[in-house]
């Protein structure tokens, strides 16, 4: 049924749980409205009104409702993302859907939820539901398809809730793999074989703690983590600005989460868990924190900055998180061994500095997207062609792989990547993280520059996944992840997969987004996970 030419549906959608907005507040439902905010979601206009796209067309087939809909020509360097800014009222629920065809389709809300269809042969409708924060004015939506997958098709989108004054639109990018294939090559040079001291278990479990914000898991004091947790990250450490490298953090506001505790509580407890021999990190970055070093002023400021929170809190180290747009590679910058882009060698002075300070007690870990490691044996940023972000993490993880503890890379959130067996694979299984991590392990040839990234020590590998279905896309059900692990540690039930860089008696654990996620789910992932790594050999 329409309702005009410009608005081809109104949707009324009944909402399941509430996501985050950076600093959103959950709520049990969200109420119907009888308006689309979304302009020209049908795309009824016959253009692309109201949008910003890399990559997109109006068709007038196929269609699935009306005369007209979007399709993104998602190539190996564009995943064809189309965004749209609209206002919205603060502490107020929304629920966001369109109808999409094609392969690995993704709706969301940049800073908020996103929902992906691997495969649509015909019309399927996607739907994400979130509730705004106590100050938030605007929210970007956001399709886009995947590298290499193909035009998708998108038409009738509906954002459903009350809206606010105008907002400027503006387009946002996306962190996705474009494929090239490389050959295999021998290492240049070995990684060290005698791992420093660490204090952590031989299997290690590592979240990350919802501390300076709230969201639909709920807030968890520190107090009230279970010893289960070898490493807790702090989330997040975030910049005054996108280039200032002044690193803020702060507990979470009590209007927005009531229970939380006092600061000397919160350091109290820190103390506690490392009187257990925990680890409590700051996270800096996350989805929203964007941070470039694009200065020395910036380094500088970074490394003061951060240690003043380390300080502060009494923390054993840091966890970098960069996303988005905080890393990427000049054009000409081709040899991970001896980057020149100011961001990539001010954060590596940065870590340098920070780990001499803090000597031989400080923890290093990294949470990089498969997009910034494993895709850069597909396709290096610097080399030109494409997305100068693709593994961009690596020459940050080569000049700091003697201080680095944990490399967790996040296996989810993530499109279909090439392996070492030049076979795509999907997140979601124990194939994904199988094959991830074992590029971390053997090593790879760097795209088409020439150059090998040789493989971590086995003690710094782990991998990512999200602690539950709400908690990101590629959720891994126990028995999957139980599956990748004994083929990781014992070279056993690998599916057909052949490693590459042997079995890893010694692979560090499990890292997950998030323990508060895992919480709200009853400690699913804990009580699956922990007994499993602790009876591993």
């Amino acid at each position: 049924m329409k309702r005009s030419t410009v608005l081809k549906r109104a949707s009324i959608l009944s909402a399941g749980v509430s996501l985050l907005l950076a600093a959103g507040i959950a709520i049990g439902s969200v109420p119907a409205y009888a308006a689309n905010l979304i302009v020209n979601g049908g795309f009824e206009t016959g253009s692309l009104s109201g949008w910003a796209c890399t990559s997109a067309s109006i068709v007038s087939s196929p269609v699935h409702s009306g005369s007209h809909a979007l399709a993104g020509a998602a190539s190996g360097s564009d995943n064809a993302k189309c965004t749209q800014t609209v206002s919205v009222q603060p502490n107020t629920a929304y629920a966001l859907s369109a109808w999409v065809r094609g392969s690995y389709v993704y709706l969301g809300v940049t800073g908020g939820p996103s929902t992906w269809t691997p495969s649509a042969s015909t019309y399927t409708q996607l739907k994400v539901s979130f509730t705004t924060g106590a100050s938030q004015a605007s929210a970007q939506v956001y399709l886009h398809g995947w590298y290499a997958q193909g035009t998708y098709h998108a038409d009738d989108v509906v954002l459903d809730g009350p809206g606010g004054s105008d907002p400027t639109p503006t387009a946002s990018p996306t962190m996705s793999p474009s494929p090239t294939t490389s050959p295999s090559a021998s290492p240049t040079s070995p990684p060290p074989t005698s791992p420093p001291p660490s204090g952590l278990p031989k299997h290690a479990l590592i979240g990350y703690l919802h501390a300076s914000f709230a969201n639909g898991s709920g807030y968890l004091r520190m107090a009230d983590v279970p010893d289960a947790w070898d490493i807790v990250n702090l989330a997040f450490g975030e910049p005054t600005s996108v280039t200032s490298g002044d690193i803020r953090f702060s507990l979470c506001p009590a209007s927005e989460c009531p229970s939380v505790e006092s600061e000397a509580d919160f350091i109290a407890a820190i103390k506690a868990k490392q009187a257990k021999g925990k680890k409590v990190l700051l996270s800096i970055g996350g989805q929203n924190g964007q941070v470039q070093l694009t200065t020395t002023a910036a380094r500088d400021r970074f490394v003061s900055s951060v240690g003043a929170v380390i300080d502060r809190y009494g923390l054993d180290g840091l966890d970098i998180d960069f996303e988005g747009h905080s890393l990427y590679l000049n054009a000409g910058d081709t040899d991970f061994r001896n980057p020149t882009t100011p961001v990539i060698v001010n954060l590596i002075s940065a870590l340098q500095t920070l780990k001499a300070r803090y000597g031989a007690r400080f923890t290093l870990t990294m949470a990089p997207e498969t997009f910034f490691v494993q895709v850069g044996y597909q396709f290096y940023g610097g080399a030109g062609g494409g997305d100068n972000r693709t593994g961009s993490y690596l020459p940050v993880i080569h000049a700091m792989r003697d201080a680095l503890t944990v490399l967790h890379v996040q296996d989810y959130n993530s499109g279909p990547v090439m392996g070492l067996d030049n076979q795509w694979h999907t997140m979601g299984g124990a194939d994904f993280h199988i094959a991830m991590t074992d590029m971390v392990k053997a090593g790879f040839t760097v795209a088409n520059t020439g150059h090998f990234f040789p493989g971590l020590r086995e003690d710094q590998i782990g991998f990512g996944l999200p602690a539950a279905v709400s908690a990101g896309n590629g959720h891994t059900t126990p028995a999957q992840v139980h599956q990748a692990l004994d083929c990781l540690v014992k070279a056993q039930n690998c599916g057909g997969y052949a490693l590459r860089g042997g079995r890893s008696p010694s692979l560090r654990g499990l890292m997950t987004w998030s323990i508060n996620w895992d919480r709200y789910y009853s400690w699913e992932f804990q009580n699956s996970h922990r007994p499993y790594l602790d009876a591993l050999p």
